[in-house]
């Protein structure tokens, strides 16, 4: 896959990189607590939206799946489910990741803003931790709806995990963030997950246009521009976070934005 994009191709390379140390993140995520706690929000998520639909009917499309933490629970699920990733990379963790489920995923490589999907595919859409990162959001996000049948979900997880760079009250509690993690004794997430890379995201974080603006405002706009209904959880991290993730990302909450078409 050819980025022409230089922004998309710095991700791209970063995250190829980072692939092998992600995957352990998600590894990690897959033989603890986050499992169920995970897979537990996104079946309550889709069965609000499709009550009387088995879950086992629907096709779900996961973008960004990364080292396959969402794909690989979606189909415990029994979701049929499509998986797409901008690095082969990550695409070879998913599938080692998945072990037997692999068979049941269709594991594809594909640009995030630019799906080559038909229209009205998909029952649901979701994915996590990436419009952050893309540096056009908002191809993505109408990208996202084109796939999405009527009377779809999309159901996207996000934070404002690089604000800090950008706004000095942000910085001043992400700062709190580290010392209260230190404090504690807490392994903090924020910085070392990413690990000797931390320095590449951060200068990414810079070029793309999500970390200076506030977020999920800015999502649901731009989902009602759309044609979307829109609303936002902000408090879904209570839902899903470890106590650990608490700590490390306090001034960072998770949020869920849904959309329905």
């Amino acid at each position: 896959m050819v980025c022409r994009d230089p922004i998309l191709e710095e991700n791209k390379n970063y995250w190829t990189d980072r692939a092998p140390g992600y995957s352990e993140v998600n590894r990690l995520e897959l033989a603890t607590a986050q499992r169920q706690r995970w897979k537990d929000c996104i079946r309550e998520e889709l069965t609000r939206r499709f009550p009387d639909r088995p879950l086992a009917d629907l096709q779900v499309l996961e973008i960004g799946t990364g080292p396959g933490f969402f794909a690989i629970l979606l189909r415990e699920l029994g979701c049929a489910v499509t998986a797409i990733d901008l690095t082969r990379v990550m695409l070879a963790e998913a599938k080692e990741n998945a072990g037997p489920l692999a068979d049941g995923i269709c594991f594809m490589e594909m640009n995030a803003e630019a799906l080559s999907f038909t229209s009205e595919r998909f029952d649901a859409v979701i994915s996590r931790n990436l419009t952050w990162n893309l540096p056009h959001p908002d191809r993505a996000y109408a990208e996202w709806t084109r796939v999405l049948k009527k009377g779809g979900v999309l159901l996207n997880f996000d934070a404002n995990w690089y604000a800090y760079l950008f706004d000095e009250d942000a910085q001043a509690a992400w700062d709190r963030d580290r010392r209260i993690s230190a404090e504690r004794g807490v392994r903090d997430q924020n910085v070392e997950s990413e690990g000797e890379h931390f320095d590449v995201m951060e200068e990414i974080a810079r070029r793309v246009p999500l970390s200076k603006i506030a977020r999920p405002a800015w999502d649901l706009q731009q989902l009602a521009s759309l044609g979307l209904q829109a609303e936002a959880d902000e408090t879904v991290w209570k839902r899903v976070w470890s106590e650990e993730e608490t700590i490390s990302f306090a001034s960072t909450p998770m949020f869920l934005v849904r959309g329905r078409k």
